[in-house]
């Protein structure tokens, strides 16, 4: 599940998880946020359509991080004015910086079971004081076929629990039809 895995998926347009825009209810959370200063990160950002709606929408400060060099060009593509030096083309695990908000949508899902742990703590050292990580997790039975590995709530609180302080964790009322029932919402705090 390296570099090479990712862009053979893109490559041969292997990418299910890809819905073509923003997923609904993450547009809802975006369209609540009152800050338009955030520092937003979006690991494992795709084609990064979160961060396309953000920036459309007065968010100035996002970074997408993303192993793959393919959908960094198909972002590129599609908004131009989308900035270079927002875009890091690396692992997200080796990643520095400091970021008011984390957006997931998907990532975590992709990654390998054994990685989860590691997450959850590195989501943890990006984030500033009081700073959230917000945004969807798959809810379905964990299997070893994958991306995506499938989960629970009870499962993913033993790896955010030590780190966050559990604001919402809940089914997703408003997600897409594919998805319906299989997504939980949440939202967490820094602790």
């Amino acid at each position: 599940m390296n570099k090479d895995f990712w862009s053979s998926k893109y490559q041969k347009d292997q990418t299910g998880w890809d819905i073509g825009h923003i997923s609904t209810p993450l547009k809802e959370y975006i369209d609540q946020l009152k800050n338009k200063n955030l520092k937003i990160l979006i690991p494992g950002a795709g084609n990064s359509y979160e961060a396309e709606y953000l920036f459309k929408n007065g968010f100035e400060n996002i970074w997408i991080c993303d192993i793959a060099e393919e959908p960094i060009k198909n972002l590129k593509a599609r908004f131009r004015d989308f900035p270079d030096a927002q875009i890091l083309h690396e692992d997200f695990f080796k990643l520095q910086g400091r970021f008011d908000l984390i957006l997931e949508q998907t990532f975590f899902c992709a990654l390998p079971v054994s990685k989860r742990p590691d997450y959850a703590k590195k989501s943890h050292d990006l984030l500033q004081a009081n700073g959230k990580i917000s945004g969807l997790l798959f809810n379905f039975k964990l299997t070893s076929n994958g991306p995506p590995f499938g989960g629970n709530k009870e499962e993913y609180l033993t790896y955010f629990s030590p780190y966050f302080k559990i604001n919402i964790f809940e089914p997703c009322y408003n997600s897409i039809k594919p998805r319906q029932g299989n997504e939980l919402f949440f939202n967490f705090n820094k602790k």
